[in-house]
């Protein structure tokens, strides 16, 4: 908006409202996204001090939250991040190998100073684990539709499906109901659309007295690709009974530069 609002692209602005969202709790919003990533805390603390210290003179703090994911090395490459919740958390994500990844997640030229940037949307999700503890095992994996134990879908013979098999959504149990229930969270967030795909990251909070889902996603676009995904999810998900969405933002992700050049010049060209 202080370089030229009419640069704005339509979807770099807050989401629309979701009927179960409850933000206004001091985690929505921001002008400027800062993450900090690395295998071991300490070097994080040191390096969002430094930060902070640097960015005193012309920026005020909005929010911050501290996220984990499993450790690097405790377990095979390639292991799918669990949630405290237990079950595995972005089975079905794009990988970069795939041939439409570029298309779901990078701008292109048409795209202007964003071009070769990404869209970010960050939402804060409570869980509610003191009643979700409660819950017997197929109670919870009825919710999400897949099994606790190896992330496999429940439309997939207990002795020989994985988490990467496909769900079959037409598949009927032994009493001729469907295996994965109409409100299952996978059947939810499923899209049979093609362009509405996004590239998921996620990450583990735990503070004194609440836990929960840092989730964040890269896309195009958020209004075509996780807009309706979480509309879907909004109007009819099981796990709705135990997460809560309690912060929100948009974040455009500036392309990447090279060496002489500086972050976000292409805004200023």
């Amino acid at each position: 908006d202080r370089v030229d609002a009419s640069l704005r692209p339509d979807w770099l602005a807050p989401l629309p409202a979701f009927s179960r969202d409850r933000l206004g709790e001091g985690y929505d919003g921001g002008d400027l996204l800062i993450m900090a990533q690395a295998d071991d805390p300490l070097p994080v603390s040191h390096a969002i001090r430094m930060i902070d210290r640097d960015l005193a003179g012309f920026a005020e703090p909005l929010w911050s939250q501290r996220g984990f994911r499993q450790a690097r090395g405790s377990e095979a490459d390639g292991t799918t991040m669990r949630n405290l919740m237990g079950q595995v958390d972005g089975t079905v994500n794009p990988e970069p190998a795939e041939g439409d990844f570029d298309g779901l997640v990078w701008l292109g030229s048409d795209a202007g100073w964003l071009s070769g940037g990404s869209a970010f949307v960050l939402r804060r999700i409570r869980m509610e684990l003191d009643t979700w503890d409660r819950v017997d095992r197929p109670g919870r994996e009825e919710t999400i539709g897949r099994r606790l134990s190896d992330g496999s879908p429940l439309s997939a013979p207990a002795e020989s499906g994985d988490e990467r098999t496909p769900a079959d959504f037409d598949a009927k149990n032994a009493l001729g109901l469907s295996a994965i229930s109409p409100a299952a969270h996978i059947r939810r967030a499923h899209s049979t659309d093609p362009g509405e795909r996004i590239f998921r990251r996620t990450f583990n909070y735990d503070d004194i007295g609440e836990s929960g889902l840092l989730f964040g996603c890269y896309q195009r676009d958020p209004l075509t690709q996780f807009v309706p995904i979480q509309q879907r999810l909004d109007e009819a998900d099981l796990l709705n009974e135990w997460v809560t969405h309690t912060g929100s933002a948009v974040f455009a992700i500036l392309p990447g530069f090279q060496p002489g050049e500086v972050l976000g010049a292409s805004l200023f060209g």
